[in-house]
């Protein structure tokens, strides 16, 4: 039995299942420069409100001369970093504050402020010098119109605006706005405005096209051809593109868009120009983007993402899909964006998508509700490519996937009868074509109408098929029994199992793969590797196991899988690493080289090895998929930035396409690796601190120090907050950061992975130290990207050169002063002389001492401060003895909400308080300082784990038993605190991150207690 697993017919432009796949990334290749590109539709990330939007609805999208992303919403203005998103919204300040919460339209200015379109308060101007919003008026000497929908730059030093009741001019240089006049023929409603290379300045009206040629002052209609042309220009037109071959692109509200081509004539977009066929109108387009010569982005409101390319006869729908969630979110698009680094960003109404058209190494396949060039489901078991050039995937639940590249579709294949249901993991195609599928049992598929036969060998049908291969007229099938041979002319069946009286009988019944090499037969098993003359060899096997005590061995006896390279070497994957086997003569023993993880895997359990054409070996794991290079034997593993987005890998499933691709089947879907794909050279998007506070106060973002520059603190502001990040906004859960102070810190302090990258420093010493900041991509192309800020910290009065020198000079007056009395009056005031003496010595003594306290004490706590605390820690690592010394590191719950509610003062009155009964429970000879913010910390010698989460909890109970009373009101505390006793080996970094994890476990589980580091 076989039953198809047909689509749901279309129903209207919107639900076509062909179109959405037809995508070509990157976008605009053409079918035979890339047979996959049918099958390869974008993957979008999601940022929605649970990252940090507030609002879903997204509006407007900007990047700003830092090269940060602004993101427009009903409900405010963010600006986000790729890790942390700044939420401005209206404050009510009418003054500085953000005019509405709905923003329509931004403009990012060279001179690094933003242009900001609101729905009802008009226009303001974000200036980073003070990190304000500076609004212009509505009405008389202001905007026509409180309503802003577009801003464009006027190509010198200004900016047109298009509002609800007329168009706008802003000088930047005097800041003043002026009315432009737009003629009787154009209604006062403007949705978009554009000044061309030429100077032309085009305009979106409400009923209609508009231009202001060059020399002119007046608005006319372009002249342009009847029938849709006309229909799409007499619309409300809400977008308008100039791109980089001169062509202007428009778009309607419901007329769907047309262009005009650099010689001036106007083009249809191919069915998207008019009306459709059935009367039925367009959705309004709200943006374009150019992503290439090719190809052009139209985002529109309710059908999602249409790309088209110039001349074409149709455009490609992107549309968000409930079954995938590598869609759009949502199908409601209002603006589109390309970044510095090359990412497309897409503002819909259920948030903000961004897609990397350069992560093209890889792409996963995978299911969708259109389901006509999508899978059947996600459980991919095995992969065959038959000799017609189809891919034949085996899933779950009897379902097989039939891929013809060649015409870009996918046939959907349910096994029924005995086979119902059963997982398919195996296929070979023996000389007569027909297809034979390894099941529970065997099914048998002709290569023409693929009609199935069930249960083709009947004695198997309760047999788990693992693998199959053909052997002239013999069909070997590997099984958890051992090997079954079956002769397809005389249906004799023979079987070949293990012995275990004897050695050269086939090394484990479960035959996991079987390939021939030459004119022998390897069976991969469980237990190692048994090699065959040929198919009809029953027993005598050379059987190739793991030697324990001799390296050059099978690293592992679990074996899974084995790949030949054009060079004719072996590759063979076993759950103990890559074997590569090395040459030798007949006879010899079987000699091997290992690639594990000391050369770059990130796992040893191979599942399955494939080579492609320059002699490399790609590896599937049970976390990713990793290239082994054939010379070097170095091993890269792919990341989301190769387009690697299918993580787990169990199965033994790969095959080569006949272009040259590479596949891999696992629990994800089916990944297709392009081992020839490099993404184009772009230059290394800069690592760049995005916030900063000095002494708990927020900087303004002109003052942020860019690489090669120098942030100055002045004497009293000596706690230093500095968030960075890696500007590229791509795979930021694969990207490591760290950082260190020369002149200051000894060694790189790594940021945790999952922590988002901030420098922090309190109480730093007056000098002048260079922060290096590092940012560490991964995969196919990893980067060290590197940056330096100077940081130049002023002394406070008593340590400035004229102080000293001037207490010197006091100093050698009184010592002067000392000795003519001494002269004068030795003999009778000696002692009185010798104790002045003495007294100057104390004076002395207790200012160096009170002077050394000042460098190594928190200024707000009294305790140490982060630079004493660790010097002392370190003495106490090093004398101390496995498990008997503890680290307690403590942060004050809610802490921002404490700083929020009651003020600065009174956090600071809450962190001191904190630190006061931190001293006071601690034992005479534990150590406390001041981390970092909110967090203290404690070192206590000599003191077992449980003993040291007896102490964390008798701070704890004490911090909560403790409000602090600030200006009449009382304010509770509590706090999470990690425990982490030292284990021998561990540096104090080490120590100390097991310290913060056990934190975090404790802020997780609910704050206000204290948790252990295993």
């Amino acid at each position: 039995m076989i039953r198809y697993l047909a689509g749901r017919a279309p129903r209207g432009w919107r639900l076509a299942l062909l179109l959405p796949w037809l995508v070509l990334l990157p976008l605009g290749l053409a079918r035979a420069e890339d047979p996959w590109a049918p099958f390869d539709a974008p993957w979008f990330d999601r940022l929605g409100v649970s990252d940090g939007l507030p609002h879903s609805i997204t509006t407007a999208l900007a990047q700003d001369e830092r090269q940060l992303v602004w993101i427009g919403t009903m409900a405010g203005l963010v600006r986000y970093d790729g890790y942390r998103m700044q939420v401005f919204t209206a404050t009510g300040n009418p003054a500085y504050g953000l005019p509405d919460a709905y923003v329509r339209s931004l403009l990012a200015l060279p001179d690094g402020s933003l242009l900001i379109g609101t729905n009802a308060g008009g226009l303001s101007r974000f200036d980073p010098a003070d990190n304000r919003f500076h609004n212009y008026p509505v009405g008389k000497d202001g905007t026509s119109d409180g309503k802003i929908y577009a801003l464009a730059r006027d190509g010198d030093s200004g900016a047109w605006i298009a509002t609800e009741r007329g168009l706008d001019h802003l000088d930047l240089r005097s800041n003043r706005i002026t009315a432009v006049p737009t003629g009787n023929a154009a209604a006062p409603r403007n949705f978009s405005v554009l000044q061309d290379h030429a100077g032309n300045l085009w305009l979106g009206n409400n009923l209609g096209l508009f231009v202001r040629y060059v020399g002119s002052h007046a608005f006319v209609r372009p002249r342009h051809p009847a029938g849709d042309i006309h229909t799409v220009l007499s619309d409300g037109i809400w977008a308008l593109h100039e791109d980089r071959e001169g062509r202007l692109w428009v778009g309607s509200t419901r007329s769907g868009a047309a262009y005009r081509d650099a010689d001036g004539r106007w083009q249809a977009v191919g069915g998207f120009s008019g009306y459709r066929q059935d009367g039925e109108r367009h959705p309004t387009v709200r943006d374009f983007l150019e992503l290439n010569a090719d190809t052009l982005w139209l985002g529109t409101d309710g059908d999602g993402v249409l790309a088209y390319t110039p001349g074409s006869d149709h455009v490609r729908p992107m549309l968000h899909d409930t079954a995938m969630p590598s869609s759009l979110p949502g199908n409601a698009v209002r603006a589109l964006l390309q970044d510095h680094a090359g990412n497309v960003w897409v503002a819909t109404d259920l948030g903000v998508a961004r897609h990397d058209p350069d992560a093209r190494t890889a792409f996963a396949l995978l299911p969708s509700s259109h389901d006509e060039r999508t899978l059947a489901n996600t459980n991919v078991r095995g992969i065959y490519v038959d000799t017609r050039g189809r891919i034949w995937l085996g899933m779950s639940a009897g379902h097989i996937d039939v891929i013809d590249v060649e015409h870009g579709v996918i046939r959907h294949l349910q096994l029924g009868g005995s086979q119902t249901r059963r997982d398919v993991q195996a296929f070979h195609e023996m000389p007569d074509g027909a297809i034979w599928v390894g099941t529970q049992g065997l099914a048998r598929i002709s290569p023409d109408t693929l009609a199935v036969q069930d249960s083709a060998i009947p004695a198997l049908d309760d047999k788990p098929v693992l693998h199959l291969l053909g052997y002239d007229r013999q069909l070997l099938i590997a099984t958890y029994d051992g090997v079954y041979r079956y002769d397809t002319r005389t249906r004799a069946l023979a079987h070949i199992g293990h012995d275990p009286n004897d050695p050269d009988s086939l090394a484990s019944n479960t035959v996991r793969a079987i390939e021939r090499i030459g004119n022998a037969v390897w069976y991969l098993t469980s237990h190692g590797i048994s090699i065959a003359g040929d198919a009809m060899q029953n027993h005598g096997f050379r059987n190739v196991l793991n030697q324990p005590d001799d390296p050059s061995s099978l690293p592992n006896n679990l074996v899974s899988s084995i790949a030949s390279d054009p060079q004719g070497a072996l590759w063979i994957g076993t759950y103990g690493g890559l074997a590569l086997l090395e040459s030798h003569a007949p006879g010899e023993p079987f000699r091997f080289r290992t690639i594990g993880v000391p050369q770059g895997l990130s796992s040893e359990n191979i599942n399955a090895v494939q080579s492609d054409d320059q002699g490399n070996a790609w590896v599937s794991l049970p976390n990713g998929i990793s290239r082994i290079d054939g010379t070097t034997h170095v091993a890269r593993n792919l990341g989301s930035r190769d387009g690697l987005r299918i993580a787990s890998y169990i199965y033994a499933a790969t095959a080569r396409a006949p272009s040259g691709e590479l596949l891999f089947g696992g629990l994800g879907g089916l990944t297709v690796v392009r081992p020839d794909w490099r993404p184009p050279d772009r230059p290394d998007a800069p690592l760049a601190i995005t916030y900063a506070t000095l002494n708990g106060q927020p900087l303004p973002f002109a003052r942020l120090p860019r690489a090669g520059e120098t942030l100055r603190l002045g004497p009293h502001s000596r706690s230093l907050r500095l968030d960075f990040a890696l500007l590229d906004y791509q795979a930021p859960a694969e990207t490591s950061y760290s950082y260190r102070m020369m002149g200051f810190d000894e060694e790189w302090t790594e940021v945790p992975h999952g922590s988002l990258p901030s420098v922090i420093y309190t109480n730093l010493p007056h000098g002048d130290y260079a922060l290096q900041l590092r940012a560490q991509t991964h995969g196919m192309e990893p980067r060290a990207i590197m940056a330096t800020i100077g940081i130049a910290v002023e002394p406070r009065w008593y340590e400035t050169l004229t102080a000293l020198v001037a207490g010197g000079l006091l100093l050698l007056a009184a010592l002067a002063g000392v000795t003519q009395l001494r002269t004068l009056y030795l003999r009778r005031q000696a002692r009185q002389l010798q104790q002045q003496i003495d007294a100057h010595t104390r004076d002395l003594l207790s200012a160096n001492q009170r002077l050394d306290e000042l460098a190594s004490t928190d200024e707000l706590t009294g305790l140490c401060n982060r630079r004493r605390f660790l010097q002392l820690a370190e003495e106490v690592r090093g004398q101390a003895a496995d498990g008997n010394a503890c680290v307690a590191l403590l942060d004050l719950d809610h802490f921002k909400q404490i700083n929020d509610t009651y003020g600065h003062l009174a956090g600071d009155a809450v962190i001191r308080t904190a630190g006061r009964i931190v001293r006071e429970q601690c034992r005479e000879g534990d150590l406390a300082g001041r981390y970092g913010g909110e967090e203290l910390v404690a070192c206590l010698p000599g003191t077992t784990l449980a003993q040291g989460m007896e102490v964390a909890e008798r701070i704890r109970r004490a911090l909560a038993a403790s409000p602090v009373v600030h200006e009449g009101q009382s304010i509770a505390m509590t706090a999470s605190i990690g425990v982490a006793a030292w284990r021998a080996g561990e540096s104090l970094s080490q120590w100390l991150s097991r310290a913060d994890r056990a934190l975090y476990e404790a802020k997780h589980g609910g704050r206000n207690r204290s948790a252990a580091a295993p």
